[in-house]
């Protein structure tokens, strides 16, 4: 789950960052609850999924739109 968690946070990033950010934000959430070995990679992804719901909301506030695009 940990690794799961990293590389959703990642692609949430560059797409569909609003449905990838949370789902990373509760696998790094359950991992480390259930005391993962792989705790480095549990708080990346956690990072990286909450980085994937400020990047939507930063983009959505210069867009002023529901949605974000270049």
């Amino acid at each position: 789950m940990a690794v799961a968690s990293f590389v959703l946070g990642l692609l949430g990033l560059l797409v569909m960052n609003l449905f990838l950010g949370p789902f990373a934000i509760v696998l790094a959430a359950l991992a480390l609850w259930r005391g993962t070995a792989r705790r480095g990679r549990a708080l990346l992804g956690l990072g990286l999924g909450v980085a994937d719901l400020v990047v939507l909301v930063t983009l959505m506030e210069i867009n002023h739109t529901v949605s974000w695009s270049f």
